[in-house]
């Protein structure tokens, strides 16, 4: 007895239940997914990086203009204890000022150099200059606090000897400044993203003929 043959007009079927469906017949999501990130955005996100990167060494030249123009806080000693030389003197106020001043100038120019860098605007070149300026600012800190005066005080008033005024270290009395640099990036970045970038045609205006 033999097996009954395959209909001629029935091709013998070859399906394998593991085999791979065929192109045509993924999603579009997936073949999206498999393409992995867009070109465009790939490059804004690696210039983000770059702009975080180069922000963030800058803070070491905001740390020497701060210490080069901060006034200094004079202090004496008279053997026992160390004390403000001028008790009216507003030179700590001025540090923190000279600080954010010099921020919010570094902040404009390095918005307008990312700007005219990538002609465009983008919220991960935004991002980029707030966390760069957060950074460059802490560094700044850092960097001015490092190479100014010891905050051995009371090494320095031995040094100095009774009655003789010596530099007491460089500080921020008010921790806000430290926003100075990210604000005026983004602020800065925003409004020449407004000016000079060219607007979306509004799709209520456009000719539907």
């Amino acid at each position: 007895m033999t097996a009954p043959l395959t209909p001629p007009h029935q091709p013998p079927s070859n399906d394998d239940p593991w085999q791979s469906p065929p192109t045509d017949s993924v999603p579009e999501y997936a073949k999206g997914a498999s393409r992995g990130l867009d070109p465009e955005l790939k490059k804004e996100l690696r210039d983000s990086a770059v702009v975080v990167a180069v922000v963030t060494v800058l803070g070491v030249a905001l740390g020497l203009l701060w210490l080069w123009l901060a006034p200094r806080v004079p202090l004496v000693s008279n053997g026992e204890a160390v004390f403000l030389k001028d008790t009216e003197g507003e030179e700590a106020v001025g540090a923190d000022g000279t600080f954010a001043l010099l921020a919010l100038g570094f902040g404009a120019v390095t918005a307008a150099a990312v700007f005219w860098w990538r002609r465009r605007g983008g919220v991960p070149l935004v991002v980029a200059l707030a966390v760069g300026g957060v950074l460059g600012s802490l560094l700044a800190w850092g960097t001015g606090v490092w190479l100014g005066p010891s905050q051995d005080v009371e090494a320095l008033a031995r040094e100095a000897g009774v009655g003789v005024a010596f530099d007491a270290y460089l500080k921020l009395e008010a921790w806000g400044v430290l926003l100075a640099w990210p604000v005026a990036a983004m602020v800065v970045h925003l409004a020449l993203t407004a000016a000079f970038t060219p607007r979306d045609p509004d799709p209520e205006n456009l000719d539907l003929r």
